[in-house]
């Protein structure tokens, strides 16, 4: 949006003297001392943390405009005119992303001042970001090319894939986003699509041209989703930055996402399908809130190359997550069988009753619980409680019923969701219990429809990502992720990541698992 306090609420000479040192990503709040989320007022240039951290930032605007507060008698000691209304300290930027915010107008700045004030700040941060960071490369050079350094840590952070690898910093509670993030952006069919999408020009008239620094306009109908889901991929992965603020995208979930407005802790799961719905009816040119309707068996769509299709035309998240499930039911009186075939793009598995006192591998009482155990009880044949009684057509009432799921289809990337929490009386508990599950070699086959029409490789997975839940609650605790890239492991914990061994990714408890299909090729591994 445009911007008309500006004016009042840049500071005219740029006094590099009153910056911090160091990178300005890595600032310090001048009040919590907190280096995430640094903000930095364009009136006096200091520097506080944002609002998914502890707020100062807004709070130093909202003191401000108090009479007698220190801040507006500081600028006005700065100004030889004394003009009162120069004292706004309503307009910041991001230290990390350079984006700019203007308190009173409650949103993003596109303009700038008739001088470009705003953008010599930009460019000043930018060259101090760029200083530090090859003077750190610098350093680290010289550890390096000393004789007494033998660390591995050190050679891996120079020399190894690990430099590249870019983490996103919490906003406030948003591990939950980072997680599937990070999980997304390591399927590489996917996530390619979106980093080859063209930039989308969402404004027009006087910023019509200019170059977008993560801009957020009025308007539900002017915000993009997919722009902003490809802004963050392209930014992951490139080692110009060691955490990315996702705020902008944040912004755009707050607004066609209600659900996850606040700053309280979500469900990363349920996050996880807002976000492929959402994308997928913006990638079809369809905002229609109405719920799609589960296709029967007649009315089965599908693309000539047969992607499976949910709510109409088929997508990019269509085509690499959906597959195609077969719910069959059969009265227990009469002998009636019912079909209906179901799109699915994550399939939801019931951790076994007896296996959820067993929270860890090494524990003695029992068997280990196995992905294999929770798949088997999924597609296994179970009758149906008095509670789910089916409308037996030929009956003419409901009855006793069986039912039973096949995979009809399956998709190029696999999404396996343990489901962990279960409500009781009043509390929703989460179920802690380890489960086994591969790195490679995960055979789909024997929950197949029709198997002896698959071939010997195109139903064999391979681990992508995973999504692991620590604490004891859903309303609490932390998300974290593994996720495979270029043949490295890495552990993705907000704005730090870490490469991982195979043994500590196959420790993990994991909530989300991501398959993805593994290329047809001949020779074969141990399978699931």
């Amino acid at each position: 949006m445009e911007c008309p306090h500006l004016s009042s609420s840049v500071c005219g000479a740029l006094d590099s003297s009153r910056f911090q040192s160091g990178s300005p990503s890595s600032w310090c709040c001048g009040v919590c001392r907190s280096n995430k989320s640094p903000w930095v007022c364009l009136t006096c240039l200091n520097v506080h943390c944002g609002r998914y951290v502890n707020g100062h930032a807004k709070k130093h605007f909202e003191d401000s405009q108090e009479p007698g507060c220190p801040q507006k008698r500081q600028c006005e000691r700065l100004d030889k005119h004394k003009d009162r209304d120069r004292a706004q300290h309503s307009v910041c930027m991001d230290c990390s992303s350079y984006s700019t915010f203007c308190y009173r107008c409650d949103d993003f700045v596109v303009n700038d001042t008739k001088l470009g004030l705003v953008q010599k700040v930009r460019e000043h941060l930018q060259s101090l970001e760029n200083s530090a960071l090859a003077l750190d490369c610098h350093r680290k050079r010289k550890l390096l090319e000393s004789p007494s350094v033998t660390s591995k840590l050190v050679k891996d952070s120079v020399r190894g894939p690990s430099h590249t690898a870019t983490g996103l910093r919490n906003l406030g509670n948003t591990c939950f986003m980072n997680a599937i993030l990070q999980s997304l952006s390591n399927i590489e069919q996917f996530c390619c699509y979106f980093k080859e999408l063209p930039a989308v020009e969402l404004r027009s008239g006087k910023t019509a041209g200019r170059r977008m620094y993560h801009t957020r306009s009025q308007g539900d109908t002017s915000v993009s989703l997919v722009e902003e889901f490809r802004k963050t991929l392209c930014s992951l992965w490139q080692g110009s930055q060691t955490a990315f603020s996702p705020d902008s995208l944040f912004y755009v979930v707050w607004k066609i996402m209600p659900n996850f407005r606040g700053y309280q802790q979500q469900d990363a799961h349920e996050f996880m399908r807002y976000l492929l719905d959402h994308l997928h009816l913006e990638l079809q040119g369809n905002h229609s809130k109405a719920a799609s309707a589960a296709l029967t068996q007649d009315g089965l769509q599908s693309s000539l190359a047969g992607k499976c299709c949910i709510n109409g035309t088929s997508t990019v998240v269509t085509s690499v997550f959906s597959g195609v499930l077969q719910n069959e039911v059969n009265c227990l009186i009469c002998g009636t069988e019912s079909k209906k075939f179901d799109p699915f793009l994550d399939l939801s598995l019931d951790i076994p009753s007896q296996f959820r006192n067993k929270r860890t591998k090494n524990q003695d009482s029992g068997p280990v619980c196995t992905l294999q155990d929770c798949l088997r009880s999924f597609t296994d044949l179970e009758e149906l409680d008095e509670t789910e009684l089916y409308m037996c057509h030929k009956c003419k009432k409901r009855q006793k019923s069986t039912k039973k799921f096949w995979i009809q289809k399956l998709p190029k990337v696999l999404c396996l969701h343990l489901k962990r929490f279960h409500w009781t009386a009043y509390l929703r508990n989460k179920v802690d219990t380890y489960v086994e599950f591969p790195l490679r070699g995960l055979d789909m086959k024997r929950y197949l429809l029709e198997p002896e029409n698959i071939g010997p490789e195109s139903c064999v997975y391979d681990l992508a990502a995973v999504v692991v839940h620590h604490g004891s609650g859903v309303g609490s605790g932390h998300y974290t992720a593994y996720a495979s890239h270029e043949g490295r492991w890495f552990h993705f914990n907000d704005g730090t990541v870490t490469l991982a061994d195979e043994e500590t990714v196959a420790k993990a408890k994991a909530y989300i698992l991501f398959y993805a299909e593994r290329p047809g090729r001949s020779g074969a591994e141990p399978k699931l």
